[in-house]
């Protein structure tokens, strides 16, 4: 079975466990709304406060810098706290108990004290990110390649967090240990998900194009269906990524394949890399 094979297996898999607890999809759904929420406060403090008295008014004041910060610390936090929401329901209906979005939000609030801190990291790493993108081409290119690095080592750091409750620094550590020494060599099979969240969003589009060659009129009603699709299609991909990511994380840690997603072989896909004589990555530290 190839990788992308295998991914679009793992992605039905995740679909499954999806119908199963409908609850976890609401987790996307409630970080997009709270992300709109921070963005549309700070957005509007920024433009009331934010932006300087000189008569040109086109440069932002020393507090307009600082709410761009918060906003980057709001944004991180939401998007963290939700997703740890979603791993911890994940994690539960994956060892078979019943999940709801209230249980996994008190898992989520009893571990503020580490995704909190995470979040701060989180959000420093992605301003430097940002702030080196902007430095022309050169910059682009060099903040993409730390930024797809970044992801990729700390792609387990909120399970870790979240199951494990480690400290950021450990987390850390734990996500990279994993990443080199269990599946970081086929990474690309992460890739595979993305390619079949591209396919689910096809019929969104296919919509709005339809739409546009038929009017004013077609383009507000097929526009608007396609709309709905494309949400509800990210919603979707949002939450199966949560489960697959959960899943692999169990997979990397223990070894064991979690049972909704038995007959899947991920070990020919995520094969471990030795670390010495007679020994893998699990349970590495």
């Amino acid at each position: 079975m190839s990788r992308f094979q295998t991914s679009w297996e793992i992605a039905k898999r995740s679909w499954a466990v999806l119908r199963s607890d409908k609850s976890l999809a609401w987790f996307p759904v409630l970080s997009a709304l709270a992300s709109v929420a921070v963005i549309a406060v700070l957005g509007g403090l920024i433009a009331v406060a934010g932006i300087d008295s000189s008569p040109t008014g086109d440069s932002l004041a020393p507090i307009g810098w600082v709410l761009i910060v918060v906003a980057y610390l709001a944004l991180a936090f939401v998007q963290t706290y939700f997703l740890a929401g979603l791993v911890a329901g994940a994690d539960m209906r994956l060892h078979g108990q019943d999940s709801t979005v209230r249980t996994a939000l008190e898992v989520a609030n009893s571990k503020l004290h580490r995704l909190l801190p995470w979040a701060i990291v989180s959000a420093t790493v992605s301003m430097i990110i940002s702030m080196v993108e902007r430095q022309g081409i050169i910059g682009r290119i060099i903040g993409s390649l730390i930024g797809l690095a970044w992801n990729l080592i700390t792609f387990m750091t909120v399970p870790i967090l979240v199951i494990e409750d480690l400290g950021v620094g450990a987390a850390l550590k734990r996500s990279k240990d994993l990443f080199k020494h269990t599946w970081g060599e086929n990474v690309i099979a992460q890739g595979g998900l993305g390619i079949v969240g591209v396919l689910v969003a096809i019929p969104g589009v296919l919509l709005f194009v339809a739409g546009a060659a038929l009017g004013t009129v077609g383009l507000i009603v097929l526009g608007a269906v396609g709309l709905v699709w494309l949400l509800g299609s990210s919603v979707i991909m949002s939450a199966l990524s949560g489960i697959y990511r959960t899943a692999l994380y169990r997979y990397a840690s223990t070894g064991e394949v979690p049972g909704d997603f038995a007959g899947i072989d991920f070990q020919a896909q995520f094969r471990p890399r030795r670390i010495g004589r007679g020994g893998t990555g699990f349970g590495s530290s």
